[in-house]
């Protein structure tokens, strides 16, 4: 078969339309790995690649990955999926409430398409987007996975999401190359409240390198050491897509770049994007200046 496409990285995961409530105003936004991670890669000149599913209505809002030049491969589902995010604390963005809008369903192995990727990052939303099968898939046909934890650990439960470990974590994990959790999941996950035991324990797992977001910055645990960088925004308008920011240009860093220099990365294009609403909108150029001045 000929190939389709070859990328820096592909991003798996559900295409959503969100409800932001903050300070007691509601506001509609876009969301999701492959909306956050994906325009902020194409923004860095990294080439990028989408497999998403919604439905047949909204394939009009896939214009914003075109004009990006982001790779597309969608497909049909009867709802796009959505969560309501409720912010009770404006400073802090762990603390929100989740409510589940709608799902657009799971992901089925011939939905992979027949790409390269140096990085393939499957960033669901909710967990039931992705199951076991389709990782062990995934980690076969692709040499370098990346796996967000919010995908399997928080669960749909009635009007709810509400975090709930994961049972085939050992099973899930063991052919995981970077694992992304923010500090509540890592420790839903590890039972460890202090970040650098929880990202040890994930990686005893099996994983190589643990990305770990928490409300002051980044953690990362690679080649046996643990690295962190602060977040540094002048402003926190743009709250919502930290963590798929944070993953995406943590892996793209990476391509070329030992861990602590992406660590930092990371963590500067993040700062970058929480000042504005909205995915990344900045530079290569802007990031450096963010990295030179801060850290």
């Amino acid at each position: 078969m000929i190939k389709q496409a070859d990328y820096d990285l592909a991003i798996l995961g559900h295409f959503a339309k969100d409800k932001l409530i903050v300070h007691g105003l509601e506001k509609d936004a876009l969301g999701g790995a492959v909306y956050y991670g994906a325009i902020a890669l194409a923004k860095l000149n990294v080439s990028v690649g989408i497999i998403t599913l919604l439905a047949k209505e909204d394939f009009q809002y896939l214009n914003i990955f075109k004009v990006n030049g982001v790779g597309i491969f969608a497909y049909q589902a009867e709802e796009t999926s959505g969560i309501k995010n409720t912010y009770s604390d404006a400073n802090n963005l762990n603390e929100r409430v989740c409510e589940p809008i709608a799902f657009a369903g799971e992901f089925k192995v011939q939905q992979i398409p027949d790409i390269t990727a140096k990085v393939f990052h499957i960033g669901p939303i909710m967990a039931g987007e992705i199951s076991l099968k389709l990782i062990n898939y995934i980690t076969s046909k692709f040499e370098k996975v990346s796996l967000d934890l919010q995908g399997v650990l928080r669960v749909r439960k009635g009007k709810k999401l509400i975090f709930v470990d994961w049972p085939e974590k050992e099973d899930g994990l063991k052919r995981i190359h970077t694992v992304k959790a923010d500090s509540v999941e890592s420790e839903i996950i590890t039972g460890e409240k202090e970040l650098d035991k929880a990202a040890r324990r994930i990686a005893s797992w099996g994983p190589q390198e643990v990305v770990i977001t928490h409300k002051d910055g980044i953690l990362v645990y690679a080649e046996g050491e643990v690295f962190e960088a602060p977040f540094t925004p002048r402003t926190l308008n743009g709250r919502t897509g930290r963590g798929d920011t944070c993953i995406s240009t943590y892996l793209a860093s990476r391509l070329k770049s030992p861990p602590p220099i992406s660590c930092a990365f990371a963590a500067a294009a993040t700062s970058l994007k929480l000042e504005e609403e909205g995915p990344f909108n900045r530079t290569y150029q802007d990031v450096l200046e963010k990295l030179n001045e801060d850290y």
